[in-house]
């Protein structure tokens, strides 16, 4: 018998329940997997507090990765003993094993292990849309980079420091201000007690940033506007804080600025792309280009404190379930 943590109604980490559940043989264009390590990434709270709604009961998480046990009829691609990736739609990935379907998963090289693919998935191909799609950001551009020491943060820096960018990062210690830089972050602003924009204006001559790449949301979105020099870009690609409120007027008294937010699905919803991005993401790990910290590792049944120390900023780089 399989398991799973599955939640019955919205709300804080306690709704999560680990549960006995059967998995039935994939039909056409599916296969079953067994999870060998799972991603924990703070998305998954956005389904289980409702801000993100799902029919209930519901399965969570969005990120695993393991090695096929069967296919379903129609499946080419994938093949029964194949290691495999898997960020997106549909929920459930906080299992034992599932069924899902193939054109959702991304075969692993031999250089990449599953914990390290579990850790990576979602916040590797996040820094690859982010730094490779949204702009075309040159050598010599400098950005600001909320929550360096996360685990976006930490792929997305060393990603920048190859592709000659600086990177300013907002981090909430002294701890997480080492971890950041350990990783490529060229300078810290502790916005706890520095003033975020009026830090990069000095470090930019007065300028400000082309760019903001901003997972925090409501806190830091004032910030992040009063941060972009004219005509700059803010990228809102996560909402840790809350949605942050956008005025369109508050868009022209800060120099005309643009604003987008992004969704990684949108971004590796074409095979041609996602294998291109994926590409590009196991080139630089496999390679050591880039590392994949994983700081945190939890049994699938300890997901509610997984949730509360995730939720509490307890956590830096990435955090996984092993199985």
């Amino acid at each position: 018998m399989a398991h799973a943590t599955r939640f019955h109604e919205t709300g804080g980490p306690e709704v999560l329940r680990w549960e006995a559940m059967a998995v039935g043989d994939p039909g056409p264009g599916e296969v079953r997997v067994r999870h060998v390590a799972v991603g924990l990434n703070f998305a998954d709270t956005y389904f289980r507090t409702g801000l993100y709604p799902v029919p209930l009961p519901a399965g969570l998480g969005v990120e695993g990765s393991g090695v096929v046990e069967a296919v379903g009829e129609g499946v080419a691609h994938i093949a029964e003993g194949d290691r495999v990736t898997y960020t997106g739609s549909p929920l459930g990935a906080y299992s034992t094993e599932r069924v899902m379907p193939a054109d959702s998963l991304i075969k692993l090289p031999d250089g990449i292990d599953c914990e390290t693919a579990a850790a990576m998935t979602m916040r590797g191909l996040t820094s690859a849309y982010l730094l490779r799609r949204i702009h075309p950001l040159e050598s010599g551009d400098t950005v600001l980079l909320h929550a360096a020491a996360g685990g976006v943060g930490l792929i997305f820096s060393q990603w920048a420091k190859l592709l000659g960018i600086t990177v300013i990062g907002t981090v909430s210690s002294e701890e997480k201000a080492e971890i950041a830089r350990a990783h490529g972050c060229d300078h810290i602003i502790h916005y706890r007690r520095e003033n975020v924009a009026e830090r990069v204006r000095e470090l930019t001559d007065g300028q400000g940033v082309p760019v903001v790449f901003d997972s925090v949301g409501k806190d830091t979105v004032a910030g992040s506007m009063a941060s972009l020099r004219r005509r700059g870009l803010l990228v809102c690609f996560g909402t840790a804080s809350g949605v942050p409120p956008l005025d369109a007027m508050q868009l022209a008294i800060h120099g005309s600025l643009f604003v987008t937010r992004p969704a990684l699905a949108d971004y590796i919803a074409e095979p041609a792309e996602r294998a291109a991005l994926a590409g590009e993401l196991f080139g630089h790990v496999g390679s050591g280009r880039i590392k994949i910290e994983i700081n945190q590792r939890y049994a699938l049944q300890d997901a509610v404190r997984a949730h509360r120390e995730m939720e509490a900023g307890r956590t830096t780089g990435s955090s996984i379930f092993v199985l």
